[in-house]
């Protein structure tokens, strides 16, 4: 007998399912977000790894326990998972193509030798992980791979190798035979994470997915595939530089206020342990206009980062605004500020601004080492290399307060700077608890007339 198909239409930014094609999806308001996908009748009513009815509990009647987790060897990654990942838990890793995401998984389940592992992987071959596996210098008994894109083949492994834990490399190749669309379509995407979903519940096994990014830097496939999921994970960085950072962007088990730092070097991830020290200029007794070194947070977590700057006169009559790492529209109202409320003339010179180490940074509380940059930069007097800045600036030109601003201070007197200007007041109580001299700035007139007296 013939299956019956029909065309459905999905949402491909909610996964909301419609008869007809729509120009707004009811579900989230997404405007020409739904695709076409041909559907079998048959394939409705099944459901894999389905986990059995149970009866409703009164909320009193619950005991509270701590989650188990399972420990990974890469110290960074259990920062961010919040201690380890948590059995029963589907966590889901996104990342640009060739930014090490399968190398960091595989780095870690490689070390792990009291638990038997499932990979299995929709892109590269059984020959290609070897050889993987050989440059990490890493290759274990007690994992297994299997290269399958098939969801009823990988249950079928499953329930022979029965794996304490399973990372499928990627969820966009992953296809099941009830659903008559293309591997990565909404419809197969979320199908094949939600029976992954209940296989994790059901059976208490961690799961891991690995997915893949659009152009607007989101996770490829349908929102509801981040709604299914229990932690989404983003690992992103710029492969011409050597620094990864890994972000939770959800975390049902834990902060999603940590970060983790790695270095692509030639045999896989290292841990960056101490962020700041590899972020700043090696040749730091050589002092040089335009260098400043402002502190900054990711999550809960402190690090010095080196600002550099770059101000001429314009030598094509247009003055050039260039940036890289710092957001352009803030460069463009520091400057403007500058401008009318300190009186200095940069609207006739280029302005040329990097952030070190290839880092992206978007922390307001460095606005007050950029502008002291440039300053350096215009007037071609250096900065000693020992003096660390922190502060927001307004655009009446005050020196707005900034969060955690004590972990900033503790950061910079531990790697051995100096001096450290900060908003005034912003340390009120605990301003005599440091050692390194505190320079409190209201303004940024008063900044720069107590940084060039």
């Amino acid at each position: 007998m013939a299956i019956k198909t029909k065309s459905v239409y999905f949402c491909s930014n909610c996964g909301d399912e419609s008869a007809k094609w729509l120009g707004k999806c009811p579900g989230c308001g997404e405007w020409n977000s739904f695709v076409e996908e041909k559907v079998s009748a048959a394939s409705k009513g099944k459901k894999k790894g389905l986990v059995a009815s149970t009866r409703p509990i009164r909320l009193s009647e619950i005991e509270s326990l701590d989650e188990p987790r399972i420990p990974m060897p890469s110290k960074e990654l259990n920062r961010v998972l919040g201690g380890g990942l948590v059995a029963g838990s589907l966590t889901l890793i996104g990342g640009e193509p060739g930014i090490g995401k399968s190398t960091l998984l595989l780095q870690n389940i490689l070390s792990l030798r009291n638990r038997t592992i499932l990979y299995v992987s929709g892109e590269e071959s059984a020959t290609q992980l070897k050889l993987r596996a050989d440059r990490l210098g890493k290759v274990a008994d007690n994992t297994f791979i299997l290269c399958e894109t098939s969801l009823e083949g990988i249950f079928t492994q499953i329930e022979n190798v029965k794996p304490q834990l399973l990372v499928v490399d990627s969820i966009q190749t992953i296809a099941s035979s009830d659903i008559e669309s293309a591997a990565g379509s909404v419809s197969q995407v979320r199908e094949c994470a939600a029976s992954l979903l209940r296989y994790a519940k059901q059976s208490g096994v961690p799961v891991i997915l690995v997915g893949h990014i659009n152009k607007d830097g989101a996770i490829a496939g349908p929102k509801v595939l981040e709604h299914i999921v229990d932690t989404v994970l983003q690992f992103e960085g710029d492969r011409q530089y050597l620094y990864r950072i890994l972000r939770a962007i959800k975390n049902r088990f834990g902060s999603t206020n940590e970060i983790g730092i790695y270095e692509m070097i030639e045999r896989g991830l290292k841990e960056v342990t101490n962020p700041s020290e590899m972020l700043l200029s090696e040749n730091r007794d050589e002092e040089m206009s335009g260098i400043t070194i402002g502190v900054t947070t990711e999550g809960v977590r402190p690090f010095l980062v080196e600002i550099q700057a770059l101000v001429s006169s314009a030598a094509y009559g247009t003055p050039q605004r260039s940036v890289t790492g710092f957001d352009q529209r803030r460069l463009n109202m520091l400057l403007a500020v500058l401008e009318k409320r300190a009186r200095f003339r940069l609207a006739q010179k280029d302005v040329f601004l990097n952030v070190a180490g290839g880092l992206k940074i978007a922390d307001p509380a460095m606005d007050l080492a950029v502008v002291a940059a440039i300053m350096s930069s215009n007037f071609d007097v250096s900065i000693p290399r020992t003096t660390a800045f922190v502060g927001e600036v307004g655009l009446s030109g005050e020196i707005r307060t900034v969060t955690r601003v004590d972990q900033r201070v503790a950061e910079a007197q531990k790697l051995g700077f100096s001096r450290i200007f900060v908003p005034k007041g912003n340390l009120k109580g605990v301003k005599d608890t440091f050692e390194i001299e505190i320079t409190e700035v209201g303004k940024v007139e008063e900044c720069f007339r107590r940084l060039f007296e």
